[in-house]
């Protein structure tokens, strides 16, 4: 998970520009619950309208950038000069002493001290309930931090108040992104909102042992946008964690109609075609997931060869051989160490 802030000016109605901080680089946190200040080379991102939502292939036509450009988690950055995450002297004096707080904790994150941010966010969270921008950033801190029932108590509280969110961040012209994990294929790139605050809910449930309402707040979500691909690739990993064959056939009908238009596309097609061969369906698996495949543009290659591999089992299963073979070879001359496709192949 990265936590990035954005500056955004206002050029015309409907019209505003955002400025990342691209004079400093911050990175800190395990793999999979990281935040980061900064930029972060290549991306495919496509956004959903209205959702407060994108999906992110990251770097997906180039590497990632050195290591030595990330520090640990402890590591700080010098924050870019003239930073408008301040309040000066005289507008002091006027602010409410809750806010001046909050603008307290977005300057500490901006400057890396996340610990900081934290519990200045968590003051304004106690002293006012109608901070819900600092109850956002409470929740997706302590997601970082896997201080999940932190992470649930505040996100549940923002969706109480859904009219409220953004707000403060509005009116300091701040937007913070938070990059969130979704599935081993998907990340999501949030900004505040209802739905992109049910998603970042569903990952904390998942962390802390309660897939259960995790999938009741995905069916939630989907139900008010059901084409939503994010939503739908989260869903379709959880119920296919289970053995609900009701569910899966929810999943079957869910992605009936969707189009491979782009890489988290291609993710719900690979759980579409495992809810197929979960419940038998191996021939109509198979051409699902060579359906896929036939669009490689911006597609992670770890996820073409998750696809490729499926598919492969499948046509085992079907006593296809030689079209299984063919998959296995493809995936070893790419990668030897893939799953078990050594020892499908017969090698020592």
């Amino acid at each position: 998970m990265s936590f990035r802030f954005f500056q955004r000016i206002r050029l015309a109605p409907g019209l505003t520009l955002n400025l990342a901080k691209t004079s400093a680089s911050l990175s800190f946190g395990p793999k999979g619950a990281k935040f980061t200040a900064g930029t972060r080379g290549t991306r495919a991102t496509v956004g959903l309208p209205g959702s407060g939502l994108f999906y992110t292939v990251a770097n997906p036509l180039g590497k990632r950038r050195p290591a030595a450009a990330e520090s640990g988690a402890g590591g700080t950055a010098a924050p870019p000069k003239n930073s408008k995450l301040s309040l000066g002297f005289f507008k002091r004096l006027t602010t409410p002493a809750d806010e001046q707080t909050f603008v307290d904790g977005l300057v500490a994150l901006s400057e890396g001290r996340e610990k900081d941010a934290l519990e200045r966010m968590k003051e304004v969270v106690t002293g006012s309930s109608a901070f819900v921008d600092a109850a956002w950033i409470v929740g997706v801190l302590s997601l970082k931090y896997d201080h999940l029932d932190n992470a649930i108590k505040n996100l549940e509280a923002v969706l109480k108040q859904p009219t409220t969110l953004g707000l403060l961040f509005g009116k300091y012209a701040v937007l913070p992104r938070v990059e969130l994990p979704v599935t081993l294929q998907v990340e999501a790139t949030i900004v505040p909102s209802a739905h992109s605050t049910r998603l970042a809910l569903v990952e904390a449930y998942q962390r802390a042992g309660r897939p259960a309402d995790a999938v009741a707040s995905l069916e939630a979500l989907l139900a008010l946008e059901p084409k939503d691909p994010v939503a739908l690739a989260s869903y379709s990993e959880l119920v296919l964690d289970g053995n609900d064959h009701a569910k899966m056939k929810r999943v079957i009908e869910m992605t009936a109609s969707l189009a491979n238009d782009g890489p988290v596309h291609t993710a719900v097609l690979l759980y579409r075609g495992k809810a197929l061969a979960k419940l038998g369906m191996d021939t109509a698996a198979v051409k699902v997931w060579s359906d896929a495949m036939r669009r490689t543009k911006d597609r992670l290659p770890e996820l073409l060869r998750e696809i490729r591999y499926q598919r492969a089992n499948a046509y085992q299963r079907l006593g296809q051989r030689a079209q299984a073979r063919g998959d296995w070879e493809r995936i070893y001359a790419d990668d030897p160490g893939f799953e078990d496709v050594a020892h499908r192949l017969g090698l020592p």
